[in-house]
């Protein structure tokens, strides 16, 4: 497909993409967006949520204090921030723009990590009713980044999300008990969380 023929990528087109099961990626160094849909696909499963002892005497301590959607856009572009083994990252400016876009809308939030009035960790992810695509998190400190993805299970089960999406499997989210299912049973737990009338605040 052209330039020309493909749909101006904003905020509309991720939320169709998302209820279809496809999110977005740029390709590093080639200015291209692909487009995934992972078979299998790695969902962490809200009720069996595992938390090691040491991490949850981390945050007990609370030592970072947890914010919510105070600056969405920093953590994206703290996210693009390529790793120690990258040399560059899958979100570019229109990514973030776009993103930032759904955040306006209230389909896209960010759970920060803050230090003596620092941001040192945080991720983001989209939500439309009862999923959560969770889709990148960075920690500047040790675990900073794992206290926030504990507030957030914590949040999404309070609220009454059905499906956290984490696309793939790795070994920094294995620990907390991702699992991988075959893209069929992916799609009809999506479309049960669609159905739902979950939202992430009142």
């Amino acid at each position: 497909m052209s330039d020309d023929d493909s749909p101006q990528f904003n905020a509309d087109l991720l939320i169709r993409a998302y209820a279809q099961g496809v999110f977005p990626m740029a390709e590093p160094g080639t200015g291209e967006i692909y487009w995934y849909h992972p078979d299998p696909r790695a969902i962490l499963p809200l009720d069996t949520f595992h938390i090691s002892k040491t991490l949850r005497k981390r945050v007990r301590s609370n030592i970072y204090e947890i914010r919510i959607d105070t600056v969405f856009s920093k953590v994206m572009q703290e996210c693009a921030k390529p790793r120690s083994d990258e040399s560059d990252s899958w979100i570019d400016q229109r990514i973030i723009d776009a993103y930032s876009e759904l955040h306006d809308m209230g389909l896209a939030h960010s759970v920060e990590a803050w230090q003596n009035d620092e941001l040192v960790g945080g991720l983001y992810g989209v939500s439309i009713n009862g999923l959560f695509a969770g889709e990148s998190m960075f920690s500047r400190q040790t675990d900073a980044s794992k206290v926030c993805l504990v507030h957030l299970v914590e949040h999404l089960k309070q609220r009454g999300y059905s499906l956290l999406d984490v696309q793939f499997q790795n070994n920094h989210i294995a620990q907390f008990g991702v699992i991988e299912i075959p893209r069929a049973q992916y799609m009809q737990r999506l479309q049960d969380a669609l159905e739902s009338h979950t939202c992430w605040s009142d």
